[in-house]
């Protein structure tokens, strides 16, 4: 169940993801699972990495992770699982 994902802006900094959803799920509920997204979000910022959330489920998470700045999300929130063919048709009708 993957949380985090951090990919390096630069060739430069060697970077492995970090995939854990446990703290995601409670983000808005829980002061310690804020912080640690908070924190990890703050240092990947600080060392010039991309954060991409995935597992992102509700409105809420999405707001949160929006006011930390995090850079990308994914997850049901955004949109379930879909072929390309479907993808292509839903950005047609847009």
């Amino acid at each position: 169940m993957p949380l985090m994902i951090l990919v390096p802006a630069t060739q430069a900094v060697p970077c492995r993801p970090v995939k854990d959803r446990s703290f995601i799920k409670a983000i808005t509920t829980d002061p310690d699972d804020q912080a640690i997204a908070n924190a990890v979000i703050a240092m990947a910022e600080n060392i010039k990495l991309h954060v991409t959330i995935e597992g992102v489920e509700t409105t809420d998470q999405m707001q949160s992770l929006r006011q930390e700045k995090c850079d990308e999300a994914q997850g049901f929130h955004i949109s379930r699982p879909m072929t390309a063919e479907r993808f292509l048709r839903e950005l047609k009708n847009r």
